[in-house]
């Protein structure tokens, strides 16, 4: 295939993935959107067009991986938290969360989802125990450590939870919710500086998240007289 053709073939490309989009936005159906773009897209392509001078074709890219990365697509969606385009960011924050939770067979994932429904339901000590299994078995699961961190930090185990947010991020350290769960442990801990550390790594990470530099912006002033 000479120059041009590659040219035509890579711009039909792009506007199929950017019409599968549109379609998406009159009629929000992520497994429609997903099942379309399977037939045309690897991964490895979507992470490319992720990058895409194009905002429009970002944000469809980042879509359509939040429904079929894997956890392998994780750097690639980091890496979209910092775009310039506020939607590619909103896709992306999305996108990853749901990557996370793939990083393990369908049956783990499974019981994952249930760890986060009880977390939800506040039944933190079956949380700890099940987390716990998970962990056993998948010690590489950094979003059973971080769920783990979130039901210990519920019970009032500080350093518990600090130890399960470190694992979490030296897994995966994309990771900036057990950043900010480091954060709030060192808190808890009445060590303000390094609360602060961590909250600013999870704006490095993240920067949109409004909260947690609010946060930081009163530690700083408190800490460092800013």
């Amino acid at each position: 295939m000479n120059f041009r053709s590659k040219s035509v073939s890579e711009g039909r490309r792009q506007a199929r993935l950017w019409t599968y989009y549109q379609d998406y936005l009159d009629r929000p159906d992520c497994r429609a959107f997903a099942s379309r773009v399977a037939d045309f897209y690897t991964t490895g392509t979507l992470q490319r067009l992720a990058g895409h001078s194009r905002r429009e074709l970002r944000r469809a890219a980042v879509l359509a991986l939040g429904c079929l990365g894997d956890y392998e697509t994780n750097a690639t969606l980091g890496a979209a938290l910092l775009d310039q385009d506020r939607t590619v960011r909103i896709l992306a924050e999305n996108a990853i969360r749901q990557v996370w939770v793939r990083a393990a067979d369908d049956k783990d994932r499974i019981l994952l989802e249930t760890i986060i429904r009880l977390n939800a339901a506040r039944q933190f000590e079956k949380v700890v125990r099940m987390a716990g299994d998970l962990i056993s078995r998948i010690p590489g699961y950094a979003e059973a450590w971080s769920q783990r961190a979130y039901a210990h930090h519920a019970l009032g185990r500080y350093q518990q939870s600090l130890r399960d947010c470190q694992e979490a991020l030296e897994i995966n350290p994309y990771h900036f919710i057990a950043a900010v769960g480091m954060g709030r442990a060192y808190l808890e801990l009445g060590n303000a500086l390094a609360a602060l550390e961590c909250f600013r790594r999870a704006l490095r990470l993240h920067p949109d998240l409004e909260g947690v530099r609010a946060q930081a912006d009163r530690l700083a002033r408190l800490v460092e007289g800013k």
